[in-house]
């Protein structure tokens, strides 16, 4: 599915935050539970430490900060929200949403508030929807965020899965603006390739002896994510009329390393564009690109008129892209 921006409505993030836990989990201290070694996690995907919520810390606790800090930023507060969604695979219950807590927390009292799940590319769909729902006037401001508490639902047994994901949250206000934002969206899915990623046994499917933890077949799981990051990020390009040399900063979903490589190798964007935080946080799932996102505005990447590509995939199998201007200057 590829959308453009209405020519009669821009719309922007004026507002980010992001928070990842204290805690730190190194490949050092993965060689104490696991057969597995520093080399062989750098090697296989960059990631040298993750972080990994408390007992105590749920994933509304994890966002609630990064909501803060977005919504500080564009100097609002949670009453002037009317739509938040929150992007993730791992709420604090099933029911009520993790996006009805937060809006209670933020005093969004009359806020739209609800979950929604697409994988490691949740965070782009959520966004998606906040920028069609302002575009179609159903809402003025939104607060878009992505985020994971992966730690909970892996098996501290398997190496495989065990040394890819951590734990952390992102969120962004959008509102429309005076000057153009996003250009295009891109999303699709693949339920053919669903059970290469997934989590048998956390719904309604009943399953033979099923652990409710993530089961990942990474040889085909690779293969679409380096395949589905160009394609995408290709195809989000070409609706918007832009090209690679266009782009001046790049957040791929940050999955591991090798495949961020090959992506960008088969685009030609040059690794001064792309931002890389997948090594000191692992795969945060939908937090990844809006902790990304954050750490190019702390560092300056992230300037007034710059153009922006990113590009998600994921459980599903999913992914999505998005093209916009960016146009929040922070002191």
């Amino acid at each position: 599915m590829i959308g453009t921006g209405r020519s009669d409505v821009q719309i922007t993030i004026t507002g980010l935050g992001a928070h990842a836990p204290e805690r730190r989990l190194t490949n050092d201290d993965l060689e104490k539970l696991v057969d597995t070694s520093n080399e062989w996690i750098m090697e296989r995907t960059g990631i040298r430490e993750r972080r990994i919520a408390a007992e105590s810390e749920a994933l509304s606790d994890l966002a609630l900060p990064a909501c803060e800090t977005a919504l500080a930023q564009a100097g609002l507060t949670g009453k002037d929200i009317d739509l938040l969604i929150v992007a993730t695979v791992t709420p604090d219950m099933a029911f009520p949403s993790t996006g009805a807590i937060l809006a209670d927390k933020l005093g969004a009292v009359d806020a739209a508030a609800y979950d929604l799940s697409a994988g490691c590319t949740g965070f782009m769909y959520a966004l998606a929807q906040g920028y069609g729902m302002i575009a179609g006037g159903l809402a003025q401001r939104a607060l878009i965020v992505g985020g994971d508490v992966l730690s909970r639902i892996l098996d501290w047994t398997d190496r495989s899965t065990l040394v890819l994901f951590g734990d952390g949250a992102g969120a962004v206000v959008l509102e429309q603006s005076d000057e153009p934002g996003f250009f295009a969206f891109e999303l699709g899915a693949d339920g053919s390739g669903g059970e290469h990623l997934w989590l048998p046994g956390s719904g309604s499917r009943l399953f033979d002896d099923a652990d409710k933890r993530v089961k990942m077949n990474g040889r085909e799981v690779f293969k679409f994510a380096t395949r589905i990051l160009v394609q995408s990020a290709q195809a989000v390009l070409e609706r918007a009329g832009s090209t690679l040399d266009d782009v001046d900063v790049y957040v791929p979903h940050q999955a591991n390393v090798r495949i961020i490589d090959h992506a960008t190798k088969k685009l030609g964007i040059p690794s001064e564009r792309v931002v890389i935080n997948v090594d000191r946080y692992g795969n945060t799932s939908s937090g990844s690109i809006p902790l990304a996102l954050a750490e190019a505005q702390a560092d300056g990447r992230l300037q007034p008129g710059k153009l922006v590509l990113m590009t998600g995939m994921g459980a599903g199998l999913t992914w999505g892209s998005a093209l916009m201007r960016w146009t929040k200057d922070v002191p």
